[in-house]
């Protein structure tokens, strides 16, 4: 007769007292977790949908169709010579991915309240499993984008130029990602006490949007406002994914590092806050 020895594993959940008390490691040993609340997330956005993914391309085309109607016949914004459809999806995928996923994250304590309050999971999960599906989303919309942009490459005289810059891709995800994290952790943790600022997010994305070169170029801004314009992290970031795959534009390498900079700073301090909130949430949402 044999004897099983069974190990035993205890986790001691305890009150998080300091703001720089982070848990990366927890973090990692839950990652079963978080595929399957991005699976479960993806699942349920397109369950019971007619067109199911298919959304994810169609939303793009008409936000597209509606700036080159507005911005490109009516009010008649040059796209630098790139056209003028191609040239706003460029843009509207990529804020897409952003201000989809700083909604989502802007909302985590109050839309997964009562999965808070039930059982215990490192609550960074929840919104870091946000990005991880709207990187899904994304790359169904950039899969369509780049066969869209097969067919004007082979037009003649075409003014569509990819080139090596299309490498930078994943950091432009990446810093796009933690962007939005960032922010997105910052606004959920202080909306956690100041619910009314939750009615500001959908107005602030939407300035934000414009203060970004989606629906124009760069070029358009003059000498004299272009660093203003620059120091939102996005306008670089967009106009380098446009130069990478489009080749319209310029790169702006100082702006890039800024750009970066301010990434960093607000991922930094929305964790910190993030962290510090989460422990006494409850009492208050």
């Amino acid at each position: 007769m044999s004897t099983l020895s069974q190990s035993s594993k205890t986790i001691v959940i305890k009150p998080k007292s300091k703001w720089f008390d982070w848990n990366f490691r927890e973090f990692l040993e839950y990652h079963d977790l978080l595929f399957l609340f991005v699976r479960r997330t993806f699942v349920i956005q397109h369950k019971q949908t007619i067109l199911g993914p298919a959304w994810a391309i169609i939303q793009p085309l008409m936000t597209s169709a509606v700036f080159t109607i507005v911005f490109g016949l009516i009010a008649k914004l040059p796209t630098d010579g790139i056209p003028q459809f191609l040239f706003y999806m460029c843009g509207n995928i990529l804020w897409g991915f952003f201000a989809g996923s700083l909604t989502l994250i802007s909302n985590t304590f109050a839309l997964n309240a009562g999965m808070y309050g039930k059982v215990y999971f490192p609550r960074l999960i929840i919104p870091v499993s946000v990005i991880f599906n709207n990187l899904i989303t994304f790359g169904i919309q950039i899969s369509f984008f780049i066969l869209m942009m097969l067919f004007y490459i082979f037009q003649p005289n075409s003014a569509v130029h990819p080139n090596l810059w299309i490498l930078s891709t994943p950091l432009i995800l990446l810093q796009v990602s933690l962007l939005s994290l960032g922010v997105g952790l910052i606004i959920t943790s202080v909306t956690t006490k100041y619910r009314d600022l939750a009615m500001l997010i959908n107005f602030g994305i939407q300035l934000w949007m414009y203060a970004s070169p989606i629906a124009y170029s760069v070029s358009t801004i003059g000498p004299k406002w272009l660093g203003l314009f620059m120091l939102n992290p996005m306008a670089p970031a967009i106009a380098t994914f446009r130069y990478a795959l489009l080749g319209t534009g310029e790169i702006y390498p100082s702006y890039l590092a800024l750009g970066w900079l301010t990434t960093l700073v607000l991922f930094f301090f929305g964790i910190t806050m993030f962290n510090h909130f989460q422990k006494n949430f409850i009492d208050t949402i």
